[in-house]
């Protein structure tokens, strides 16, 4: 503990919705300590991106984990599945898409939960939101009050009575663009994030993808300039 303020474990993905929530966690006075994954995805620009963010926003510690999630496949952004292009918002809502990855937010939670109680951090803060997204079940409320619970169960500290651990996350009932302004708020620079699941071959945006029409919708609906370089 630094000066008094509690540790939280923070997920950064690199993204809008990670950047905006490791900020808030820093202005609630946590001691923020960022955890990222090198889990063969195929937008793996955007672990630049969680380093440039970590070090930007003055996290204690960046860890980088490798989980090798291609060897087990199912998803666009982990084997050679396409990824959709160009998928109306309306349609985007009503179905979970092939960028989903398979009990992703399970596995990542899980290690932050291991971190966190090495640390001895209560806190675990992660940016999902179930608003303006891909429809991924993992990013549920429900979700994430469950995990919550069967973290309580599981590990040693909690079950002996020295820890509970709280997972926060204050970006659910956000739309993208009230995340924007909110991270704008806190002086976050979002030329340094990355959200495409596409990038061509020098990481630019494919401005096409769902993940691309969230964030360019984002910005429209906030009136913030969009600072990504797309591919022509």
């Amino acid at each position: 503990m630094v000066d008094g303020k509690k540790k939280a474990v923070v997920l950064v993905s690199g993204g809008i919705d990670s950047t905006t929530c490791l900020a808030i966690c820093k202005h609630e006075g946590y001691e923020a300590f960022a955890l990222s994954f090198n889990y063969r995805q195929r937008h793996r620009a955007e672990l630049e991106a969680a380093k440039r963010v970590a070090k930007a926003l003055g996290a204690r510690a960046h860890l980088v984990l490798d989980i090798p999630l291609d060897v087990i496949g199912g998803s666009a952004l982990t084997s050679a599945i396409e990824v959709p292009k160009d998928v109306p918002f309306d349609e985007m809502q009503s179905r979970i898409p092939v960028t989903y990855v398979p009990a992703r937010n399970t596995v990542f939670l899980s290690l932050a939960l291991a971190w966190a109680e090495t640390l001895k951090a209560p806190d675990i803060f992660i940016g999902v939101n179930a608003l303006d997204y891909s429809g991924y079940p993992d990013c549920r409320p429900e979700y994430i009050e469950s995990f919550e619970k069967m973290a309580n169960l599981a590990l040693k500290e909690c079950v002996e009575g020295r820890m509970r651990i709280g997972i926060h996350t204050p970006l659910i009932k956000m739309t993208k663009a009230q995340i924007i302004k909110k991270g704008v708020e806190l002086g976050v620079d979002f030329s340094m994030t990355h959200s495409c699941y596409d990038p061509d071959p020098i990481e630019r945006a494919c401005g096409r993808c769902d993940s691309c029409t969230l964030r360019r919708k984002g910005f429209a609906e906030a009136g913030i300039f969009d600072p990504t370089q797309y591919a022509p």
